[in-house]
């Protein structure tokens, strides 16, 4: 037969349109199982074996389709068959191949559509090709000990990536939930945001490091590069630039002069000290910072500048923890200076760093309260480095301590955007929300900090606070009953305080204080005088005037030592008003409250200054000026940043000295605060 007959008896026999029928009906089924078998975390070893069984599935196809006709008594051998009925079956078949071939192909064009439309994440933005998260690396020392080195690598390369413009860079808070290598990559991918995801691993022996490094497409599970790189330790910067450069590469992205700089930047020529500064990065990138991780990252980096005292980055880290001490624990002048020394040493080591500008907004945000020159700050840090998350959300802080809340909740949304799984901006936007009366959308941002934590103490005490403010006490309970004991946590017993004083269960809180003071940690000075605190409300409410006249004594006097070393500290001058309120001073719980406005006032901070005013309130209407205080009640109501509500002016006994003045009866009337 020659080829000319032959190309006819092929098409005499639809051995065409079974070839291009099989090609696309392949096609497809190969598009189908690269997107599903992913998403029910089938291996990709499985993808392969269906494309090997399709191409080896393509010649047998061809051969039946040559020797065999389908007819209306069966499918027959060709040379078995009457021709006239040949004849008929083929066309029939050739029908039927035909609408096979176009059933397919519409299915084909409308999975090339969809493939078009961009796939979007959970808060529906769409993901971006020139994208990608940086997921937790594996620590594969034998020291477990070791881990911190592994985080530290992962966040360097990691930051380095995030100052390309072109790319979007996922912040390292957000992916600290997930494992190292973990299965279900286009979940994750979608979670975040994201269209491509690194892996890795870190083998540190002595002074030798193994970093292993894998970029996937999430989509797909798809492998599109991968390095392994064996190194000294003093070399490992040559590494963080190699991974960020072939990552840009394969993503496409544009590169411009300086960010090459910043890729290829080596901060210190020290091994040591920078050991040192990674351990403080572990520790301080936590979406929490808990008092031991604050100490332990400070400890780090002010080993990492003792080792090199031109190490500016490190420098810069280390103003931000002492930034962060004084902002939460400790407001002496040693502290403010050495936040300030240490910002100093970067700002002339590093004046054109990102960080050090980072460092300066810290500084002067949190301990000198200049929030203009701060709020300067962030935006410039925030319009060269977009992909940091945490100029967006100092500028929301910086915001609302300005009184600025809408452009406050504008900022957090801007920091989610590149850290959608950050549980500290989450909670500090659901607090925000909650502060302007925005209780549904509180409830928003707090339920998806627990979808990623949902047994974090911290937001379930946020989301209890919600409940309580409503009055929603039975719900309130139910999140309560979720928490783990923790004596330690001052955020998780307020809310259960708050909850027990409400519920004018003073029984329960005398017990819940007096196990909580049993197991705290000694080293809490301020919570062990706060609890205190609670213990004698609890005790003076339940009838045991002796017992509750002892705590607050106790309480008192640890926060006058406190004073003696923070005389500025407007939040120990606030509990010292509670103190002396409770031991019968009143007019002087007025005088040092007013003295702790004073101290907010000098600094305009619109954030804190509602919730001293409050308490102001309390100990006016207690001293018998009930006109005055029932005036500030009145305007806290309507006030953004304030706490009370209808319903915890109703419950709560803090207000029990107002509790029969009909004027103060009318504001506990619920408006409709509820169901914004």
């Amino acid at each position: 037969m020659n080829l000319k007959k032959l190309f006819a008896e092929l098409k005499r026999r639809n051995v065409y349109r079974a070839a291009v029928a099989y090609g696309v009906v392949a096609w497809f089924l190969t598009q189908l199982t690269t997107q599903v078998f992913p998403f029910f975390e089938i291996p990709n070893a499985s993808i392969r074996l269906v494309v090997i069984l399709l191409a080896l599935g393509f010649p047998i196809a061809m051969a039946l389709a040559w020797l065999y006709e389908f007819t209306p008594e069966g499918i027959m051998r060709s040379d078995e068959v009457d021709p006239a009925v040949v004849r008929t079956a083929r066309r029939a078949t050739g029908r039927i191949l035909d609408f096979i071939i176009i059933g397919v192909l519409l299915l084909v064009i409308a999975m090339l559509i969809y493939h078009r439309v961009p796939s979007r994440s959970e808060a529906g933005e769409a993901i971006p090709k020139k994208s990608i998260a940086v997921l937790p690396f594996e620590n594969r020392s034998e020291d477990k000990a070791n881990a911190y080195f592994a985080d530290g690598i992962q966040d360097e390369i990691l930051t380095r990536l995030s100052k390309v413009t072109d790319l979007k860079v996922i912040s390292r808070t957000s992916t600290l939930h997930y494992k190292s290598a973990p299965d279900n990559l286009r979940e994750i991918g979608k979670q975040l945001g994201v269209a491509n995801l690194l892996e890795g691993s870190v083998q540190k022996k002595g002074n030798t490091v193994l970093v292993n490094v894998q970029l996937i497409r999430a989509a797909t599970n798809e492998h599109l590069w991968g390095e392994s790189y064996n190194r000294q330790l003093d070399d490992i910067f040559s590494v963080e630039t190699e991974v960020a450069n072939a990552i840009v590469d394969k993503l496409n992205a544009r590169l411009s002069g300086a960010e090459k700089q910043d890729l290829a930047a080596k901060p210190t020529s020290n091994p040591e000290a920078y050991d040192a500064f990674l351990r403080g990065l572990a520790f301080s990138e936590r979406s929490y910072l808990l008092e031991a991780d604050v100490t332990q990252a400070l400890q780090a980096f002010e080993n990492a500048v003792r080792l090199d005292p031109n190490f500016g980055l490190a420098w810069a880290h280390l103003s931000k923890m002492h930034s962060t001490i004084f902002v939460y624990s400790d407001t002496s002048p040693a502290r403010r200076d050495a936040a300030l020394k240490a910002l100093e040493n970067a700002l002339r080591l590093q004046p054109d760093s990102h960080d050090t500008h980072l460092a300066e907004g810290y500084y002067h945000y949190r301990v000198g309260h200049d929030y203009d020159r701060a709020r300067e700050i962030f935006e410039r840090v925030h319009s060269k480095w977009p992909n940091n998350s945490e100029a967006p959300r100092r500028l929301a802080l910086v915001a609302r301590r300005q009184g600025r809340w809408d452009e406050s909740l504008a900022h957090f949304r801007k920091a989610l955007e590149v850290d959608p799984r950050n549980l500290q901006t989450l909670t500090d936007a659901s607090v925000t929300a909650r502060r302007m009366r925005q209780y549904q959308m509180a409830f928003k941002f707090i339920d998806r900090a627990l979808d990623i934590a949902p047994g974090d103490n911290s937001t379930l005490a946020i989301k209890a606070g919600i409940h309580q403010a409503l009055g929603q006490l039975d719900q309130a309970d139910a999140v309560l009953t979720r928490m783990h004991n923790d004596a330690n946590d001052e955020t998780a017993i307020e809310a259960m305080v708050d909850q027990l004083l409400l519920r004018h269960d003073f029984a329960s809180g005398v017990a819940l204080m007096q196990s909580t003071l049993a197991k705290l940690d000694s080293a809490l000075l301020f919570e062990h005088a706060a609890f205190l605190s609670f213990l004698g409300d609890f005790q003076q409410l339940g009838g045991d005037a002796a017992g509750a006249k002892n705590s607050h004594t106790q309480s008192r006097e640890k926060l006058q030592s406190l004073l003696r070393e923070q005389p500025d500290n407007p939040r120990l001058i606030g509990w010292l008003a509670i103190a002396s309120a409770r031991l019968g001073d009143k007019e002087g719980a007025v005088r040092l409250m007013e003295q702790a406005l004073e101290k907010l006032a000098a600094a305009n901070d619109l954030f804190e200054r509602p919730v001293c005013e409050e308490g102001l309130a309390q100990f006016q209407a207690q001293a018998g000026d009930k006109d005055r205080a029932i005036t500030t009640v009145r305007r806290l109501l309507s006030t953004n940043g304030a706490t009370i509500t209808p319903a915890i002016l109703r419950l709560h006994p803090n207000w029990n000295s107002l509790r029969d003045d009909p004027r103060f009866q009318a504001l506990t009337v619920d408006s409709s605060a509820s169901a914004k």
